[in-house]
């Protein structure tokens, strides 16, 4: 048995539950057999449980004789950043988006990157190991052989100054920012550095407790954000979500601009300058089909990968691109960042709009006409064979069939929750929903049988 296995972005679980100082300790262990280095940097961001798992992280770490360089409460991209200046593996104690009652571990390879599948699966065997045959593992270190835990916070000032220098020595003077840290991991510095870079900030969500990180707030809900940005007069609110590696834009009229659209205007205008590699931007299966039609028409070529920013990154890298992201609001500047950065996004896009001469609106109005998207979860308890399942799929291959080139039909089993996503686009909102609703009947009767079965 393994009691813990990576998703798509890491393993995630109910902390205490299913993802325990048990679980996180084994981890920590097999992560230091797994992948050879003297030390790791670790971080968290501001959940209850981040302090717990951390500690047993890292422990196991130490417990294989590598040291353990805490940087504390810090973005992912952050931590990325630091591992990829220091040449180390890291690891973010973090659920993202998730509610504060969840936590996961991310694993970064040195350099900052997420691990490819096969590291995965061998961290995954040698974690089984540690669980089922634990008289086979390597006799642990004694004395000086142990490793060490060492408190680092001062480096964390690096990557401010780092992302500070994204605009070539422009600045942000006159803008009105609102920002929406999701009581998160960079509650504390996010702010600082937008106004340090010229900007007036007008901030929220940047005081966690450990229990309100994404309650109610953040790139997941930013209606909170969006009032802000209107009754405040601000030319721009940025959402980030709990571990700040991706944002969620609102427009000056207090529109919600996702993803899709902002890489429809960054890859725009990154070809206008002559930066984007091989005139090609790389995006999940997730992104709208009005996003895709906008760069054929504009000249760019659109590389297509499985939901997931390592999906993207290992694409931008295998083809030495330069940009890409996810709809839901991971955008990677490759030369900026090993993974996505919501901060570096936001602080991006505000220099985008003053070199631009106009609003975030007019800018989202002409990047992309985007088809109408309807989004149906359906829970079930083995998401994976019931996507794969004989009913299912021919319930898509006819609705795609029907679609013809005038929307698109995508199913997949959530790597992060037990759930299976129904993704319809078409021409029109209502079709497009009673495609999805069509789908996700067959995908819960799918489920059902299979429990009956089970039974």
């Amino acid at each position: 048995m393994t009691p813990a296995r990576f998703g798509t972005d890491g393993v995630r679980g109910v902390a205490n539950v299913e993802l325990t100082a048990e679980i996180a300790l084994a981890l920590g262990r097999a992560v230091a057999h797994v992948i050879p280095a003297t030390s790791f940097v670790v971080g968290r961001d501001t959940r209850r449980s981040g302090t717990m798992l951390e500690a047993a992280f890292a422990a196991g770490i130490t417990t294989e004789g590598a040291d353990v360089i805490d940087v504390g409460v810090l973005a992912t991209p952050g931590i990325a950043f630091l591992a990829d200046r220091r040449g180390l593996p890291g690891a973010v104690i973090s659920a993202s988006h998730n509610p504060f009652g969840d936590n996961g571990i991310k694993i970064l390879g040195p350099g900052g990157s997420k691990l490819s599948l096969e590291v995965e699966a061998a961290i995954e065997e040698a974690l089984r190991m540690l669980f089922n045959e634990p008289e086979s593992a390597p006799r642990r270190p004694t004395g000086k052989g142990i490793g060490v835990i060492s408190p680092d916070t001062t480096s964390v000032s690096s990557y401010l100054e780092h992302l500070s220098t994204a605009v070539e020595g422009r600045d942000l003077t006159g803008q009105r920012i609102a920002l929406d840290c999701a009581n998160g991991a960079a509650s504390a510095y996010a702010a600082e550095v937008l106004r340090l870079l010229g900007a007036e900030v007008l901030v929220m969500a940047d005081q966690p407790d450990g229990s309100n990180i994404n309650d109610g707030v953040g790139s997941t809900a930013p209606g909170p954000l969006a009032e802000l940005v209107v009754g405040s007069g601000c030319v721009l609110g940025l959402a980030l979500d709990g571990d700040a590696d991706r944002v969620i834009a609102v427009d000056e009229l207090g529109r919600v601009i996702d993803g899709d659209v902002l890489m429809a205007l960054f890859a725009t205008d990154l070809k206008a300058r002559g930066r984007l590699a091989g005139n090609t931007v790389a995006v999940t299966v997730m992104s709208n089909l009005g996003f895709r039609r906008a760069m054929e028409a504009g000249g760019i070529h659109v590389v297509t990968t499985d939901v997931g920013d390592r999906n993207v990154v290992a694409a931008l890298d295998a083809e030495g691109l330069s940009f890409g992201g996810e709809q839901s609001g991971h955008l990677i500047f490759r030369s900026w960042a090993s993974t996505g950065d919501g901060l570096l996004t936001g602080i991006l896009l505000a220099d985008l709009i003053a070199r631009a001469g106009t609003t975030l609106s007019t800018l989202a109005d002409g990047a992309m006409v985007r088809y109408p998207q309807v989004l149906v979860n359906v829970s079930v308890s083995r998401p994976r064979e019931v996507a794969e399942a004989e009913a299912v799929v021919q319930v898509i291959a006819e609705e795609t069939e029907a679609l013809g080139d005038d929307g698109r039909v995508m199913v997949r089993a959530s790597g992060t929750e037990p759930v299976v996503r129904v993704m319809v686009e078409a021409p029109e909102s209502a079709l497009a929903t009673a495609i999805a609703q069509r789908i996700a009947t067959v995908v819960a009767a799918t489920s059902d049988a299979m429990l009956e079965g089970a039974e």
